[in-house]
């Protein structure tokens, strides 16, 4: 992975352990856990932060050597940000996004940010007292969007989040053949993304919705059509708001 600076690192395993070392770059600290869930692992390492910025990452994304030094910079030119995105290059069909240029993050435009490209003061995310959702992500219930939510829940919280275009990594193929979690554009995929949005958006779900299929129709909506998509979103929709009457 490049690491430079100190780190933490969760590992999802068959039980429970602590190894710490030293390297010439930092402290680097290993938590063993037999649970599983991607949101588990992000909340324990945040727990365990003691850093003044930190940064998110997973295994399969490699630094570039000098990544402390664009982050610091990073926040150094942005005194104001609470957080702050970054470029991570990855395969084009697994873009969710690319940022061209400096820009503040709002309500309307968080949605496609992985938790790779995230990064964020210490004190704020504690201030904020925001953490990763237990029901979203790889090992969780629904199959993605802890990230999301975590950035919705630090937009409510009133953290300042900008998106650079500075770049400080690149997602490597795993062994395994891809992500742990994504098994295709399967109707488990279309229910559960319909759950999400319903936990982004509220009454505007259906509407985004729509506008994430019609952008996104030429590569999800192979095996499963359009309308049928569309139908399954709306399923996990509804699913949620029965739950929430009861």
């Amino acid at each position: 992975m490049n690491i430079a600076s100190d780190a933490v690192v969760v590992n999802q395993c068959d039980g429970y352990d602590y190894r710490e070392w030293h390297t010439k770059s930092g402290r680097v600290q290993s938590f063993g856990m037999a649970e599983r869930g991607v949101g588990l692992s992000r909340n324990t390492a945040l727990l365990h932060a003691d850093a003044d910025i930190c940064l998110f990452s997973d295994e399969d994304i490699v630094l570039e050597k000098d990544y402390p030094d664009i982050i610091r910079k990073a926040y150094q030119q942005i005194p104001d940000a609470d957080m702050i995105l970054f470029n991570v290059r990855v395969a084009p069909k697994r873009r969710t996004y690319w940022n061209e240029q400096r820009k503040r993050i709002h309500w309307y435009n968080y949605g496609r940010y992985p938790a790779y490209s995230i990064s964020g003061k210490l004190d704020a995310f504690r201030r904020a007292n925001v953490h990763f959702s237990l029901l979203f992500g790889g090992g969780a219930k629904y199959s993605n969007g802890e990230d999301s939510l975590f950035l919705r829940d630090c937009l409510r919280a009133g953290m300042r989040i900008y998106a650079v275009p500075d770049c400080i990594g690149e997602e490597m193929p795993r062994e395994s053949g891809g992500s742990t979690w994504f098994h295709g554009f399967t109707e488990k995929f279309f229910k559960d993304r319909g759950v999400l949005y319903y936990y982004l958006y509220g009454k505007l779900a259906k509407v985004f919705s729509l506008r994430f299929l019609l952008k996104n129709k030429t590569g999800m909506c192979g095996e499963i059509p359009l309308k049928k998509a569309y139908r399954l979103m709306a399923e996990g929709i509804r699913s949620q708001k029965s739950i929430k009457k009861g």
